[in-house]
């Protein structure tokens, strides 16, 4: 039984702010479960096969421990939905450089009629 696998450890202070960051820490949680749930299980084995009981105390902050991080997974995953992705970031840069383009009346139609194709795309979805 590793201690050094189900010891708390408390989420970064600071969540994740891009995509890239996300996947990085869902990676790191996936392997932290998988590993939590590979000890369980060889605790438990060990314990079918009447060598030793199973530490009730160990089994308790192993699951604790699992619970905690398959939490924190799901808030970053809910998380890396709302942050901006790639396709956001183009379709910025797409309307900073055509935006130079127009002047303050021209961007102003351009606008108005990305606006009405979006309303009347909306009515029929």
């Amino acid at each position: 039984m590793d201690d050094r696998i189900i010891e708390a450890e408390a989420p970064p202070s600071n969540p994740p702010t891009t995509r890239e960051e996300c996947r990085q820490r869902l990676a790191q949680l996936q392997n932290d479960i998988t590993a939590i749930r590979t000890e369980i299980a060889a605790a438990d084995m060990d314990r079918q096969a009447g060598r030793r009981p199973m530490d009730a105390r160990w089994y308790h902050r192993a699951r604790t421990a699992l619970r905690h991080r398959q939490h924190e997974a799901a808030e970053i995953a809910v998380l890396m939905v709302r942050l901006p992705g790639r396709k956001d970031a183009l379709k910025d840069l797409l309307i900073e450089v055509v935006r130079a383009d127009y002047d303050e009346t021209g961007w102003q139609r351009v606008m108005d009629e990305a606006h009405r194709r979006l309303d009347t795309r909306g009515a029929a979805i």
